[in-house]
C-alpha cells in the first residue's frame, strides 16, 4: 500500500501489503493503541489507528475541541488513498462518518465501507447535561456512571486522573458542541454494531439508514457501551468479515 501520511496521525498495526487497510477512529477519551492490539490477528485487514493530537505520542499537542476542526485536521493529515474501510466506537462513529463527509466534499475516493458502534444516526444525537464543562473529579465520576469504560487504575492516579480528564473533556466538547448539518446520504455500505444492554435503542441504531443509500446491516453483541471490551476477538473477526463482503462502491479508494 502507498498511503502518504505525516506520520504522526497513524499508529500502526501488523503490515500486510495485500490485506484492506481498516483505519480505527476511538471512542472519546480512548486509545488507538487498544484497536490495534485488538486487530493484530485479523489476517484480512491492516489496521491503522487515527493518533489524534493531545495523546499518546501526540500528548504535548494541543487538543482539538470542535468537530469541524478536527475533521478538517484528520482530512488534511491522512491520505486515505489505499483500499480501506472506517471503523468507530462511540464518539469514534461520529468522527469517522464526518470525516468520509469530508473526503466527499473535497472529491476524494471513499472508503468501501463504514462500520460504526455504539452511536446512534447522526441526526438523531442530542446533548444532555453538558459533562466537559464539570470539573476534572465530577467529569471523570459522570463519564465512569454513564460508561464504565474507565479502568479502576486510572481513576486510582492522580496522574493518570489528570491525563484522562484532559482527553475527555476535550472530546466530550467536540461531541456536546456537535449539530448535525443536513447533506446527501452517502454511497457505501454501513454495519452497525452496539451492545445489547446499552442504553442506545433499536430504532436510534437504525436511524444510519437515513445516512447512506447503501445497505444497512445492524447487529447486537452481548454487553454494555463496551462490549467490545468484553470479547474484542468476537467484535473485531465481525468488523472484518464485514469488510470483506463488502462491494467497493464506483468512488472507493
Amino acid at each position: 500500500m502507498d498511503t502518504v501520511t505525516k506520520p504522526r496521525w497513524l499508529v500502526h498495526g501488523v503490515t500486510r501489503p495485500e490485506a484492506t487497510r481498516l483505519f480505527c477512529f476511538p471512542h472519546g477519551g480512548g486509545s488507538v493503541a487498544e484497536y490495534i492490539r485488538w486487530t493484530r490477528d485479523l489476517a484480512t485487514v491492516e489496521a491503522a489507528g487515527i493518533q489524534l493530537p493531545g495523546r499518546g505520542a501526540r500528548q504535548r499537542e494541543p487538543a482539538l475541541t470542535s468537530m469541524p476542526r478536527l475533521v478538517d485536521a484528520v482530512a488534511d493529515g491522512v491520505d486515505f488513498a489505499a483500499p480501506c474501510a472506517f471503523f468507530g466506537h462511540s464518539l469514534g462513529s461520529l468522527v469517522a462518518y464526518e470525516v468520509v463527509r469530508e473526503i466527499r466534499r473535497r472529491g476524494g475516493r471513499l472508503p468501501m465501507h463504514l462500520v460504526v458502534s455504539g452511536f446512534p444516526g447522526p441526526h438523531l444525537h442530542r446533548t444532555t447535561t453538558p459533562l466537559h464543562t464539570l470539573p476534572d473529579d465530577e467529569l471523570l465520576d459522570a463519564v465512569a456512571r454513564r460508561h464504565a469504560g474507565i479502568p479502576a487504575g486510572v481513576l486510582e492516579d492522580s496522574e493518570l486522573r489528570a491525563m484522562a480528564a484532559d482527553c475527555l473533556r476535550s472530546d466530550y466538547r467536540i461531541l456536546e458542541t456537535y449539530r448535525w448539518e443536513p447533506g446527501a446520504p452517502l454511497d457505501l455500505p454501513v454495519t452497525v454494531f452496539a451492545g445489547r444492554d446499552d442504553e442506545i435503542d433499536d430504532d436510534a441504531l437504525d436511524g444510519w439508514r437515513r445516512h447512506t443509500t447503501g445497505p444497512v446491516r445492524i447487529r447486537r453483541f452481548p454487553g454494555g457501551h463496551f462490549y467490545l471490551r468484553d470479547r474484542p476477538g468476537v467484535v473485531m473477526r465481525a468488523v472484518a468479515r464485514a469488510v470483506a463482503v463488502a462491494e467497493p462502491p464506483k468512488s472507493s479508494c
